[in-house]
């Protein structure tokens, strides 16, 4: 569904243009609006509202007697926003999104098939510095075929 690495800016106003690839897309499904929350490894993660329901069943039934559970949960679902791509394709991270992930001026967003993930640059060369030469490790420990 979403796929690929692209270089783009957060302006002044905090606003996030989505890359042309994705733009397409999102005319073929039909997709008028997402929600965007805080995600793992300090990017934000970007749901269609359809894979957001499925999200939200999932971790909605996570055990609320469990500690971790409610933290996650409530970090997760507090600071998740709905956002509608404006007529130049941009949506807007709020500013407790933006501190979150340490959105400054340069941003990588990547397709992760099912979601979108915005990332500082900084913080997607890092972490992309640190996985790269561990790809087949990852993947071995992971994946069965």
């Amino acid at each position: 569904m979403f796929y690929g690495e692209y270089i783009h800016s957060i302006d002044k106003k905090n606003r996030v243009i989505i890359p042309s690839k994705f733009r397409d897309t999102i005319r073929e499904l039909g997709i008028e609006r997402f929600t965007v929350t805080r995600g793992l490894d300090q990017c934000l993660f970007m749901f269609t509202e359809a894979e957001w329901k499925q999200q939200e069943n999932k971790f909605k039934s996570m055990p609320f007697t469990k500690k971790d559970s409610r933290k996650f949960n409530r970090l997760f679902f507090s600071g998740a926003v709905k956002v509608e791509p404006d007529k130049q394709w941009r949506v807007l991270v709020p500013d407790y999104l933006k501190d979150y992930a340490g959105l400054k001026k340069e941003i990588v967003i990547i397709g992760v098939s099912n979601r979108i993930e915005i990332w500082s640059k900084e913080k997607w060369d890092e972490f992309y510095a640190a996985s790269k030469d561990n790809f087949e490790d990852i993947a071995e420990n992971i994946i069965e075929f």
